[in-house]
């Protein structure tokens, strides 16, 4: 009896935490470059005395789906979208180097280039400050360079957007969503890298995919919780035969 309430409890516990994955995935179906989470598992056996006849069920590590979101065109000038692979470099709280999709660049009051989350966007030279009543265009390869009082045929090039492009099996994403390289090293900078101007990229979450995986967890969340309930009823039974026939 307890082999079924053991078993069915676990599916229960890592069912709650699938419909947490996909609930997440599901807010942040708007978010820009934001790249969907996977949630695995693993059964293994439970070791001890006697035989190894009960399993349970354990977190695997978590995996991302990085496959391009769709790219729309905004025609502002501080939104980019990498095309095809590759990642921006940020500083993170920590002022570590890590990595987003997030296009979405603005500039603080002193001309800081950061994304909309706040960080603070890597040059290959430092932190880009932009010239206070610049016009500013950002090249496919990162190169942002300024016009000043409409000096159109005078454009100056303050900094390049450091761009990467490390193999996907080597990034793993942080609690604040964003993505680093498994063994903690810096990437370098790839010139194969392109960015589009004007262009944001979007979630790769669909909402469809995440609605229908909610309600498939939930429908086996609820059949484990039957499961249980049954393990409980026989136990009872169980309990009744035994006293009647003492």
């Amino acid at each position: 009896m307890d082999r079924l309430l053991y078993i069915a409890m676990n599916g229960a516990k890592h069912s709650l935490y699938q419909q947490a994955v996909t609930s997440h995935n599901l807010a942040n179906v708007s978010t820009n470059g934001y790249k969907a989470q996977n949630g695995a598992f693993r059964a293994l056996p439970v070791f001890g005395p006697g035989e190894a006849t009960r399993t349970f069920v354990v977190d695997s590590t978590p995996t991302a789906n990085l496959s391009s979101g769709v790219l729309r065109t905004t025609g502002r000038p501080l939104d980019v979208a990498i095309q095809g692979s590759g990642w921006i470099a940020v500083q993170d709280a920590k002022g570590k180097e890590a990595y987003t999709r997030n296009g979405s660049l603005q500039m603080t009051s002193s001309g800081l280039l950061i994304t909309s989350n706040g960080q603070t966007v890597v040059g290959q030279d430092g932190p880009i400050t932009v010239p206070a009543d610049s016009e500013i265009n950002i090249g496919k390869d990162g190169t942002i360079s300024v016009i000043t009082n409409n000096q159109y045929n005078a454009a100056v090039t303050i900094g390049r957007i450091k761009l990467v492009s490390p193999p996907d099996a080597n990034m793993v994403r942080g609690d604040d969503g964003l993505f680093r390289q498994s063994n903690g090293q810096a990437a370098q900078a790839d010139a194969g890298v392109n960015l589009a101007a004007g262009v944001l990229e979007s979630s790769n979450v669909s909402a469809v995919d995440a609605l229908i995986g909610i309600i498939d967890q939930s429908r086996f969340f609820d059949m484990q919780i039957k499961l249980m309930q049954t393990a409980d009823e026989n136990a009872n039974r169980a309990s009744q035969v035994m006293s009647l026939t003492s």
